[in-house]
């Protein structure tokens, strides 16, 4: 979501859960997966078990930029027609750096199989498949996903959606909290629990409604509104503590505490004391690409473990060059998200309905 200006915590947020979010598909795909934990076993085997529950930082980010983003039209009175529109345009932004990344990995997925035979590596695309990627509705018609992150995105926009069509239905504010609450809660406790569901927003609500109250909660101007969607985010929090008693779901607690630190600070600018700070530099230029590094990352794990098998490196189980190909994956996808930044994803902002 366009922010109207930097906002310091969510920055840092976004480079971190791209970056783990890489590292996890970089432990868990290919030979070089496998060679690699040879020589780093606990810490590949902590990047494959804990290290997709970045996933609920970029969730609950995304609800609360989206709520920022359509609070905006609060006591606006909108048209069928307008609904439209802000739910196309927000299909528009995510679609060309998309489709860009699974024309690039598709390429790249046709050169893999020349040497690779692995499964997640997976058959030869359709038209069909593409086309469905294309419309974001790959996971509820069961195809296989074309890339490792394209899931992501189809349900990034179910989402926006669905938060579109309840934000500019519900005059009352305080209505909306609770309607957000009880659908959070039931994501968290049932839903999230069964795979049955994993192609539908109701399955990732929870975090997404989360970042919807600690944005409501904090960045909203009635001050009542503020404070009920407090009491839900503190009421939800309890919630999740009393059903650990039964059985401890991390990442729901990832998700409750990323939402309380953006209700804490997410307002929280750049500190002007350290503007000239070349760290300060490398977060504002990594968080604008972290979508694009997300998107294409997958392709060059695929191309990494293509030119490890093709040269025979395989053979030889070398742990050490597979780690120096995670970290070539790594600086190819930084290097390559910059240019889909700037010659794909900003020029396409400007597509509007």
């Amino acid at each position: 979501m366009k922010q109207t200006s930097p906002l310091f915590l969510v920055d840092i947020l976004k480079v971190l859960a791209a970056l783990m979010i890489i590292l996890h598909h970089l432990s868990s795909y290919g030979q070089i997966a496998e060679d690699a934990r040879r020589v780093l076993p606990g810490l590949m085997t902590w990047l494959f078990e804990y290290g997709r529950y970045a996933v609920q930082i970029f969730l609950v980010m995304a609800g609360y930029l989206a709520a920022q983003s359509l609070s905006r039209y609060a006591n606006t009175k909108f048209s069928a027609n307008g609904l439209l529109k802000l739910i196309l345009n927000r299909y528009l932004r995510l679609f060309a750096p998309y489709a860009a990344a699974l024309i690039f990995t598709i390429v790249c997925a046709y050169i893999a199989r020349i040497w690779v035979n692995d499964e997640f590596v997976g058959q030869s695309e359709t038209l069909s498949q593409f086309l469905a990627h294309l419309f974001f509705i790959q996971g509820i018609l069961g195809l296989d996903s074309i890339s490792a992150g394209a899931w992501y995105v189809a349900i990034d926009w179910q989402l926006y959606s669905v938060l579109a069509i309840v934000f500019v239905s519900f005059p009352s504010y305080r209505a909306l909290i609770w309607l957000i609450s009880i659908f959070a809660v039931s994501s968290l406790l049932f839903f999230n629990r069964s795979s049955e569901y994993e192609a539908f927003f109701i399955y990732f609500l929870g975090s997404y409604g989360l970042g919807v109250l600690a944005y409501l909660a904090s960045g909203f101007q009635d001050a009542g509104v503020k404070r009920v969607a407090k009491i839900a985010l503190i009421l939800i929090g309890l919630i999740i503590a009393a059903a650990s008693f039964q059985q401890i779901w991390l990442r729901n607690f990832l998700a409750w505490f990323v939402a309380l630190a953006l209700y804490l600070w997410g307002n929280t600018h750049y500190p002007k004391s350290l503007s000239g700070s070349n760290l300060l530099k490398c977060i504002s230029w990594g968080s604008k690409r972290s979508y694009c590094a997300f998107l294409i990352h997958f392709a060059f794990i695929l191309l990494a473990n293509t030119l490890y098998i093709a040269l025979g490196f395989h053979i030889q189980k070398s742990g050490a060059l597979a780690l120096a190909l995670m970290l070539g994956v790594i600086a190819c996808s930084i290097f390559a998200a910059n240019y889909f930044y700037r010659w794909i994803e900003v020029p396409a902002n400007k597509l509007k309905v």
